[in-house]
C-alpha cells in the first residue's frame, strides 16, 4: 500500500552460533587494554611489598646471593674493628627492609635472615621459630582483615618466598634439610637452591641434584612451583622446566671483575672468574628470574590464596569451636555429654 513504512526484518541469528556470544563482538575501538596501563601507572605510585625469607648454616652465602640478586647491600652483616662473629644460641630472626626502585617502580623488599639455623651440634627443633614468625605475620594480617574500621591497604609482611640453601655435600640431604623443607613447604613457598655450587664439578652437581629430587619426591615434599597449583597448560609447560632443575644450583657474588673488556659480575678463582649471571656457570640467572622476573605475582598470589587462605581457616574454625564449647554453654546436654 502506498506511504506504508516497511519494518526491516530482524537479522536471524545463525542457528550454529553460541547464544551466550552473541553481541559480544564489538564494532569499534572501546580501550579496554588501557586498564593494562592504569595497572601499571598505579603499581608504579604505590609500588608493591616483597618479602623473602633465607634459610641455611652459616657460611653457605645467604647474605651475598640476597645482594646479587637485587644488586643493591640489602642484607648487610655487621663489621667492625670490635665485630666478632658468634654462632647464635638459638635461631635468630633478622629482618631488613629496604625500598628499591628500578625504571620508576618501587618496591619494597624486606630480607629476613635466620642465623643459628642448623650450626648447633643439636639442632632438634631448630625450626621452631622460623614456623612461629611466619605465623605470626598470618595472625597480623588476619587481625588487621577482621577489623570492622580497616585500612584501606593493609601492610603486608607475610612471608611470599623461603629460599632454603642447601650445603653443597654432593650426597644426600641431611635429616635436618629433609625435616625443614617437609614442614616448611606446608605453609609458605619453598625454593631450595644448592649453594657455592662452585665447589662442585658439573657431574657431581648432577648426580646430586637427581638425588635431591629423589629424596623430595620419596618424603612427599613439595617446593615451589607446586603442581597443584598450575593454572592452565601454558604454566604446566613453563613450570615443568623449572621442577626438572630444581634445585637450582647457585653461585653468589657483590664484587665486578674486567673480562674482555666488560665488566662481570663474579667470583675471582685461581682458575678463572666464575661469572654469575653465566648460565654455563652457575644457574643464579634461573633463580632470579624465578624469584622475581617471571612469578614474583605468582608467589604473592600463592601466599594470599593459598597458604594464608589455609591458617585463615584454621583460625577461624579454633575460634568457632571455642565460641561453642560448653563453658559458653550454647552446646546442647546430649552434645556435652557427647564430647565428654
Amino acid at each position: 500500500m502506498e506511504g506504508e513504512l516497511v519494518q526491516p526484518a530482524p537479522e536471524e541469528t545463525p542457528r550454529d552460533a553460541n547464544p551466550a556470544n552473541v553481541g559480544l563482538e564489538l564494532f569499534g575501538y572501546v580501550g579496554i587494554e588501557a586498564v593494562l596501563d592504569q595497572m601499571r601507572i598505579k603499581t608504579m605510585k604505590t609500588g608493591f611489598e616483597f618479602n623473602l625469607m633465607v634459610v641455611g648454616q652459616s657460611g653457605l652465602g645467604k647474605s651475598t646471593m640476597v645482594n646479587t640478586l637485587f644488586k643493591s647491600k640489602v642484607s648487610r652483616k655487621p663489621t667492625g674493628p670490635g665485630y666478632e662473629e658468634r654462632i647464635p644460641k638459638t635461631v635468630q630472626l633478622q629482618s631488613i627492609t629496604h625500598v628499591i626502585e628500578e625504571k620508576g617502580v618501587k618496591m619494597k623488599l624486606t630480607v629476613t635472615d635466620t642465623p643459628g639455623f642448623g650450626d648447633q651440634i643439636n639442632n632438634e627443633n631448630c625450626w621452631d621459630p622460623i614456623i612461629k614468625y611466619i605465623n605470626e605475620q598470618y595472625e597480623k594480617y588476619l587481625r588487621e582483615e577482621i577489623l570492622i574500621s580497616r585500612k584501606r591497604k593493609i601492610p603486608d609482611t607475610r612471608v611470599h618466598s623461603c629460599v632454603y640453601f642447601v650445603p653443597p655435600t654432593g650426597h644426600w640431604l641431611r635429616p635436618l634439610d629433609l625435616e625443614f623443607m617437609r614442614r616448611l613447604s606446608k605453609i609458605v613457598n619453598m625454593v631450595p637452591v644448592i649453594a657455592k655450587a662452585d665447589t662442585l664439578t658439573l657431574e657431581e652437581r648432577a648426580e646430586f641434584k637427581k638425588r635431591i629430587q629423589k629424596d623430595l619426591k620419596a618424603h612427599g615434599i613439595s617446593v615451589y612451583p607446586q603442581e597443584d597449583f598450575d593454572d592452565n597448560s601454558d604454566d604446566r609447560i613453563l613450570n615443568n622446566k623449572i621442577r626438572d632443575k630444581m634445585p637450582f644450583a647457585v653461585v653468589g657474588a657483590d664484587k665486578e671483575h674486567q673480562v674482555n673488556g666488560k665488566r662481570i659480575l663474579g667470583r675471582k678463582t685461581k682458575w678463572g672468574i666464575i661469572e654469575v649471571e653465566n648460565p654455563a656457570h652457575c644457574e643464579f640467572p634461573l633463580l632470579r628470574d624465578l624469584l622475581i622476573r617471571s612469578h614474583l605475582q605468582d608467589l604473592k598470589d600463592i601466599t594470599h590464596n593459598v597458604h594464608y587462605e589455609s591458617y585463615r581457616m584454621q583460625r577461624l574454625n579454633e575460634s568457632n569451636r571455642l565460641a561453642l564449647s560448653p563453658i559458653n554453654g550454647l552446646l546442647g546436654k546430649d552434645e556435652v555429654e557427647s564430647d565428654l
